[in-house]
């Protein structure tokens, strides 16, 4: 059973809150962050191929890949790495190239529950319009979706 996403949205500040729990160890939640052929295997939605262009997973670090879905429509994200730390946190930008320079900022932290992870992320956004944006993007689907695989992926 998959355990449920859970976005905050609060009003008046462009912040989103996005909290998720692993059946799994934080190394290995972890791990599949920081492997580009396993991050490509979970990321985004169902029915979309990701082409990882950049996945330099540390600190100073950049990433960039693109998502094909059936209908041959790409899209086009990157960033970089501000800070990376072991089984615990990593700091990134995150901007999608459809809406050139609207950048958030993301922290990732990793908490380990005794053999299980909560994985908490805080995106700050430079406009609540940004960040409203990012919410009816689709990114529910794409998150639940892409976090369903990586529960495959971190339980093997």
């Amino acid at each position: 059973m998959s355990n449920p996403v859970q976005i905050e949205a609060p009003e008046g500040v462009p912040f989103i809150d996005i909290t998720r729990e692993f059946d799994a160890p934080v190394a290995a939640v972890f791990a599949a962050h920081r492997d580009p052929a396993l991050v490509a295997r979970w990321m985004g939605p169902d029915g979309y191929e990701t082409d990882m262009r950049a996945w330099d997973f540390r600190s100073g670090g950049s990433w960039e890949f693109a998502q094909t879905g059936a209908e041959q429509e790409t899209y086009v994200f990157r960033g970089t790495f501000h800070t990376v730390r072991e089984n615990e946190l990593a700091i990134q930008t995150f901007e999608f190239l459809g809406f050139p320079d609207v950048v958030s900022v993301e922290t990732l932290r990793f908490e380990d529950l005794g053999g299980r992870t909560r994985l908490r992320t805080h995106a700050v956004y430079p406009s609540l319009e940004a960040r409203d944006g990012m919410v009816s993007s689709g990114m529910e689907t794409g998150l639940t979706q892409g976090y369903a695989r990586l529960d495959t992926i971190v339980a093997g």
